[in-house]
């Protein structure tokens, strides 16, 4: 057997390597294989030639198909072509571009914004190019796995506090501020928590963060145009809550409540400056096509409309229908977890589900922790009053007894 190891080329190695992994995968009901998906439309898929309703998406105001963003979009193309092409940094900003980093920095309350491909590049980009090797970095337990590998890219000292336990963030502040009076330390975490649904005290990590002269970064990805003051959606929690002025760095994307694709981050002008000239992923990465870009800005002034206030009560009306029938309290977000706890059990919901017309997939380790496997249930303003009714009962007549919720 030895032998025919060492007769096997480096590649056919490493694929033996891979199998053996991909292979333990399939055993811990840990494999992933996604659907191909034929249409979509609103909340229905079409997959494999059937039709499903989907609970899944983050399109929480449903904006991905308004005809504004394409058209938006189609009004641009003539003018920018349908790819950027190059980096900013290399061709040059477009107006829309422009434009967009303007609206988000107003609507945020700051003086700039810079945009990433993605939300991904933008958390990555961001902390590991503000913090250096000698900075302490403190993350919620339970932040973005983005975040996550920010803050191991950069190199800084990592510390981790228990989901959002104040006291252990205070714990980690007075260490971390011990080690010296001068030394950078960031706070980072979500507003609105992706697998839980959620929200950060940011009341009190806002003091705390100010108390220990710490800087403050803060994920906005789900609370964008579903959390937020009336007719202010694009504020987010942090808005919501009054705090634009003391948050230090605003992360967002453009793919979920605003329907289209991108990333963003809102701070002050010296910040967002300092990272156009030595953020990675955003000089050395292709910039978001111009008429993606057209499609975003008119998804932020819809949110920005009556008819996005109009959407977003829409949500919450659709929000406390669903909450209301299945775990008798109120809900944070528009995500909504179902916790089975084995892989298997969560497999067998998403399976029962499919059988019955709606999709949901399971969510499974790495994504969360051992043990936590779940359905990540999550709601939006395209949902009708009837689906969500068929969709509870079948939920409660079929395990929502085997659940826990958070």
């Amino acid at each position: 057997m030895n032998d025919l190891l060492e007769e096997l080329s480096s590649s056919q190695k490493l694929e033996q390597q891979l199998l053996k992994e991909l292979y333990e995968l399939k055993k811990k009901n840990l494999w992933r294989s996604p659907p191909l998906i034929e249409k979509v439309s609103g909340v229905h898929l079409l997959i494999d030639g059937s039709n499903y309703c989907h609970f899944a998406s983050n399109d929480y105001l449903g904006l991905s198909n308004h005809a504004a963003l394409g058209e938006a979009a189609q009004k641009v193309a003539p003018y920018f072509g349908y790819g950027a092409t190059a980096s900013r940094l290399l061709l040059g900003n477009t107006k829309e571009h422009q434009l967009l980093e303007e609206e988000l920095a107003e609507s945020k309350q700051c003086e700039a914004a810079l945009l990433f491909p993605s939300g991904f590049a933008a958390a990555t980009g961001t902390i590991t190019t503000l913090m250096k090797r000698e900075s302490v970095i403190i993350l919620d337990k339970l932040a973005h796995a983005s975040l996550i590998d920010g803050a191991r890219a950069s190199k800084a000292i990592i510390r981790v506090f228990r989901h959002n336990d104040i006291n252990h963030l205070e714990e980690h502040l007075r260490w971390a501020r011990a080690l010296s009076p001068k030394r950078d330390i960031l706070v980072v975490t979500e507003s609105v928590f992706s697998m839980d649904g959620d929200i950060a005290p940011l009341h009190e990590i806002v003091d705390l963060k100010d108390r220990y002269g710490a800087l403050l970064f803060v994920d906005e990805a789900h609370a964008l145009g579903v959390r937020g003051k009336p007719y202010h959606r694009l504020g987010g929690l942090v808005g919501e809550l009054g705090l634009s002025d003391r948050v230090d760095l605003q992360m967002g994307t453009l793919s979920k409540a605003v329907g289209a694709a991108g990333g963003y981050l809102c701070a002050s002008r010296i910040i967002v400056d300092y990272l156009l000239h030595h953020a990675r992923n955003f000089i050395y990465t292709t910039a978001a096509p111009p008429p993606l870009i057209a499609a975003a800005r008119a998804g932020v002034r819809i949110i920005n409309s009556e008819e996005g206030e109009f959407l977003a009560l829409k949500l919450w009306k659709n929000i406390h229908q669903l909450t209301t029938a299945l775990l008798k309290k109120k809900a944070s977000s528009a995500i909504l977890p179902l916790i089975f706890g084995e892989e298997e059990k969560a497999l067998l919901a998403a399976s029962l589900l499919r059988q019955a017309g709606y999709w949901v997939p399971a969510i499974r380790y790495p994504t969360v922790a051992r043990k936590k496997a779940r359905l990540r249930i999550t709601m939006t303003a395209a949902h009708t009053e009837e689906e969500i009714k068929c969709f509870t009962q079948y939920c409660q007549l079929h395990f929502l007894g085997n659940v826990n919720s958070q």
